[in-house]
């Protein structure tokens, strides 16, 4: 049987911007995206903690260092900057290696630096 599990996750990142007139997509961090184990067009979830709203879009590379965590396009309309989000991508595996897999947990800091 094949499952679907949690992959990564970076836990109360804060929206630095949102660009409504760029082609979709959520800009994150590189050094996140490495932490995370995400990779650049890989399907993510968003939650959005402020106001509840969750959506699905993929991941753009952001450049290295800079702490960006942008939405892009339509799903500029679900944050502002300042929001606190979640970023959660899945894997499908088989059922028993799931039950060993661990997740790639980031909890950055609220300029969404690596904690150390």
């Amino acid at each position: 049987m094949i499952i679907e599990v949690l992959k990564s996750k970076i836990h109360r990142a804060t929206i630095t911007e949102a660009n409504l007139n760029y082609v979709g997509s959520l800009t994150i961090d590189e050094d996140l995206m490495d932490a995370a184990n995400l990779i650049e067009n890989e399907k993510i979830h968003v939650v959005n903690i402020n106001n509840g709203e969750r959506l699905e879009t993929y991941v753009i590379k952001g450049k290295r260092g800079s702490g960006v965590i942008c939405l892009n396009g339509a799903a500029a309309r679900k944050a502002a900057a300042g929001d606190l989000i979640i970023i959660m991508s899945y894997a499908s595996m088989d059922f028993e290696e799931a039950k060993q897999f661990k997740p790639s947990v980031v909890f950055p800091d609220t300029a969404n630096k690596l904690v150390k």
